[in-house]
């Protein structure tokens, strides 16, 4: 791809650079943007691969472009905008959308731009993704070669089925290392092998030869090295562990470093969704309703504005919860709606008036952009009024009725429900607390339970997998109604026993 946007018409040039001055005046800061332009068969294309023209072969790129062009020839959705997180940044406008809709889809870009390149939890991602994509793509297709296609697929398969148990936050904090070079025990306590006891000096030799004390210290060795514990310290990052013990070829090694690289690239955007395009969408709204849409297109702007960050029926819409909650804090900040005095307020039509007139809400919204993620983001940011005024409720499915149903609008349950979907994107915690379960070389798992019982089809495929990894018994402990369950999959079948 080129590194300029020489292949954009004209008039899309002459709105960019209309759009990027306004965008770098309000402090918009973002690594050199490069646009291209593609029909909506490519576009769809590259959507399938994550937004990445060059990926491994595999069968799932192939079924999320049959799912995403069907959705598009059936009119059932469309894609505005793609952008990733590389330097520069590389952009797809569709080919044929309306002058309006591709100003929208710039300004759009240029706020995750900025939110790539400045919030902390993309620091540590690789800005040059799109050539290890595409160095990714050519190791696998030398393995294929060397391999054949059935085996090297059905091993990225087990490989991709358990990529989501990496550590999340590993980039940002020290973990304890599964081993470490720490003695076992204190060095006053040290055991030291001395052989048979002996009344005289010169009897020594003959009762404890050299070579019987040797033999002693390996034995006190071993024992020591059997009561040490593997790993020392409970691993959140399972493929870590996987491919650092796990009896693996080279070429399987590799394979499986390279999916839980692509799976660390892509981590961030999981847990900034909201906040990212709450960002993209405050700015492209902005920017285009105060200098880039002329007033012929302000009706279409609104229109397509409106169905982006409309409430969806039954899901949750990232485009406007992040774009209300931004708004809502630079209003807060504006009027200094925050803070001790505001807190401990209890006239409500006091607090329904007030405004300091402190104007710090576009200083609050760039702080807010720079430091959080979506769970901090609505743990610190998301308040009973906000919830109030925007109709927030929690809802489940009533079986008798077949209708879902509004079950609260209590603040606390519609923020409890909001975070614990997001923790750990809505997925279990699974552990890796002993590589060598009963010193016979079984893997034991641990569950951290948290209120919700594991789905046991999918805690069964898990197990599977693993172990085609790891080739030795798979253990995993969990909680099931209410009771400690041991679940092993040793190759052949599974069992379930208690244990307490």
């Amino acid at each position: 791809m080129p590194l300029s946007n020489n292949d954009l018409p004209l008039n899309l040039q002459k709105a960019w650079e209309q759009i990027d001055g306004h965008a770098k005046r309000y402090g918009l800061d973002y690594y050199p943007i490069v646009y291209q332009i593609l029909d909506y068969n490519t576009l769809y294309e590259v959507a399938a691969m994550g937004g990445f023209p060059t990926r491994y072969p595999h069968w799932r790129f192939g079924m999320e472009y049959d799912q995403l062009i069907k959705g598009h020839v059936y009119g059932l959705s469309i894609i505005y905008e793609m952008v990733i997180n590389t330097n520069p940044v590389y952009a797809y406008l569709l080919e044929g959308n309306m002058i309006v809709d591709q100003k929208t889809v710039m300004a759009h870009v240029a706020g995750h731009a900025d939110f790539f390149k400045n919030n902390m939890w993309f620091a540590p991602t690789n800005r040059k993704m799109l050539d290890t994509m595409a160095n990714h793509a050519g190791r696998v297709q030398r393995y294929i070669d060397r391999y054949g296609y059935e085996t090297v697929e059905a091993f990225i398969d087990t490989c991709l089925s358990i990529e989501n148990l990496i550590d999340y936050h590993s980039p940002y904090i020290n973990r304890p290392e599964a081993q470490t070079s720490q003695p076992i025990v204190e060095d006053d306590d040290i055991e030291v092998a001395e052989g048979l006891p002996f009344e005289r000096s010169y009897m020594k030799d003959f009762i404890n030869p050299p070579e019987f004390l040797r033999q002693q210290r390996e034995k006190l060795l071993e024992e020591q090295q059997k009561m040490r514990k593997f790993p020392e310290n409970p691993q959140k990052d399972v493929l870590l562990f996987l491919m650092n013990y796990a009896p693996l070829d080279r070429w399987q090694h590799n394979i499986l470093e390279i999916v839980r690289d692509e799976a660390y690239y892509f981590a961030p955007q999981g847990m900034t969704k909201i906040i990212n395009e709450g960002w993209a969408s405050f700015w492209h709204s902005r920017i285009m309703t105060t200098h880039a849409a002329e007033t012929s297109e302000i009706i279409d702007f609104a229109d397509h504005h409106a169905g982006i960050v409309a409430a969806h029926p039954g899901r949750l819409n990232p485009y406007r919860l992040g774009l209300l909650l931004l708004r809502d804090i630079e209003d807060r900040w504006n009027r200094g709606r925050f803070g001790k005095d505001w807190e401990q307020c209890d006239d409500m039509r006091e607090k329904r008036e007030w405004d300091l007139k402190l104007g710090k809400g576009m200083e609050k919204v760039f702080e807010v952009r720079r430091f959080h993620n979506d769970i901090t983001f609505l743990d610190e940011f998301l308040t009973p009024e906000f919830c109030v005024e925007n109709k927030l409720f929690t809802f489940k499915h009533n079986n008798d009725t077949d209708l879902y149903e509004i079950v609260n609008r209590d603040f606390g349950a519609i923020k409890s429900q909001l975070l614990s979907g997001l923790t750990n994107f809505g997925q279990p915690y699974i552990y890796v607390e002993d590589g060598n379960y009963n010193n016979r070389g079984e893997l034991y798992l641990r569950h951290r339970h948290e209120g919700s019982d594991l789905r046991m089809d999918y805690a069964r495929d898990t197990l599977k997998h693993i172990h085609t990894i790891w080739t030795r018994p798979v253990n995993l402990e969990t909680v099931l109604d209410d009771k400690k369950r041991l679940l092993t999959f040793d190759g052949k079948e599974y069992s379930e026993r208690r244990i307490d």
